[in-house]
């Protein structure tokens, strides 16, 4: 069990800010998964990797593939109180799943 969690690197957001988003979209694609993933992603001691894309179309599109797969996900927008305007996409967090199916959505792109 994996979770992958994208952020756009196009918007220059800060480190804490980064981590904050990151943070939210791992958090709310949890709460989106179902009891039983829940509970091995845990057991498996929670494995997650952060991941960038250049943009919200291609958040946008790994969010449809998470979809078409069937797999949780959350996409995160900010609340626009600090760095960015509001309703800014900055994040998406895909899983927790099968590793080899987070894998065909968020396998191409490259490590934050």
């Amino acid at each position: 069990m994996k979770q992958a969690i994208v952020a756009r690197t196009d918007i220059g957001m800060g480190t804490g800010k980064l981590a904050a988003q990151v943070a939210h979209a791992s958090l709310k694609a949890y709460e989106n998964a179902g009891a039983d993933a829940q509970r091995e992603w845990k057991s498996d001691g929670q494995k997650k990797i952060v991941l960038k894309c250049s943009g919200e179309r291609q958040l946008r599109k790994l969010a449809d593939k998470a979809r078409q797969e069937r797999l949780p996900y959350a996409l995160v927008t900010d609340a626009g109180h600090t760095q960015l305007e509001p309703g800014t996409v900055t994040a998406l967090a895909v899983g927790p799943g099968p590793e080899n199916i987070v894998d065909k959505v968020t396998g191409d792109l490259s490590l934050y």
